[in-house]
């Protein structure tokens, strides 16, 4: 992987081993293709190593299904007890559940092991994926991938199908559409979060845990209705860190239902706008820490 990763690399680096032909001045596309290249070559290369025992593979995927499966068994065992959940029926709120739950665990198998940088600027490590010829977040977000990860967003998507299929819905043009839009935008909103906080790390090397509070926990909030929460709390999940737009606010366009907070209809369709200035925010906050970074001098 080391050998192609310098075959496709050219032109000299900087002292942070960045290729100086993707300097400013260079356009976008290019330097995002090679950053998709680079963390693809890494995940491959971990994959190769993974599939070498299958049967690890299998029992590993099998285990972190039913582990996963046991958030929802919580839920549905709720529901035992009430019919409605602040006004919500259990297929709703299963939406709900399916959503939040494949953008977080899409997010996790994709750019999840942002989370060890901390770790990696203790080791020194960090200093060795610096000095190589592809991006260091590419390599940081490929590290130690595992397709084990797949686990949680395979069962969001078996509640998600059976969700769809119990629901009462009035299926429109734009509500079709908002399903994909909304799975794919929360999983760029989870990742940008994941990459945010990562480079928290930077500055206060024990802050993992702080991270953790955004992306799970913030999943666990999104797992039930918005109607059972003071609205001060809500408001903060939409112009603070903006994670209603991963499945609250389109889910009540998807199901008609009234916001809590009286919001401009346009908000139910804005998830792709907060998606890309949380990328935009995550890529000045890991730009800004990589700046600040001096190394462990190793």
């Amino acid at each position: 992987m080391a050998e192609q990763l310098v075959r496709e690399s050219s032109g000299p680096r900087d002292s942070l081993g960045h290729r100086e032909s993707f300097g400013p001045r260079e356009p976008l596309g290019p330097r995002a293709a090679w950053a998709l290249r680079s963390w693809w070559l890494c995940a491959r290369m971990w994959m190769r190593s993974m599939m070498a025992y299958r049967a690890s593979f299998a029992l590993n995927l099998v285990a972190s299904l039913v582990t996963h499966s046991l958030d929802f068994v919580v839920l549905v065992i709720m529901f035992r007890h009430t019919d409605r959940l602040g006004g919500w029926s259990l297929p709703e709120t299963a939406f709900l559940y399916a959503t939040a739950t494949f953008s977080l665990g899409a997010a996790n198998l994709l750019v999840g092991s942002a989370e060890g940088l901390g770790a990696r600027i203790r080791s020194g490590s960090l200093d060795t994926m610096l000095i190589r010829p592809a991006p260091a977040l590419s390599q940081l977000c490929a590290e130690r991938f595992t397709l084990r990860r797949l686990g949680r967003p395979l069962q969001a998507v078996a509640v998600l199908v059976w969700s769809l299929t119990a629901l009462d819905v009035h299926w429109t043009w734009d509500r079709v559409l908002l399903v994909p839009v909304l799975l794919l935008c929360g999983t760029v909103i989870f990742g940008a979060v994941y990459v945010g906080g990562a480079t928290v790390q930077f500055w206060w090397g024990e802050s993992k845990e702080i991270q953790n509070s955004f992306t799970y926990g913030g999943a666990t909030l999104l797992h039930y209705p918005p109607t059972i929460f003071a609205k001060e709390l809500v408001a903060g999940v939409v112009f603070g860190v903006p994670l209603a737009f991963v499945n609250w606010l389109p889910t009540l366009r998807i199901l008609d239902r009234p916001d809590p907070l009286g919001l401009p209809t346009a908000f139910q369709f804005a998830s792709p706008v907060a998606a890309a200035v949380c990328v935009l925010a995550a890529g000045l906050a890991w730009r800004a820490g990589l700046r600040a970074y001096r190394g462990t001098g190793s």
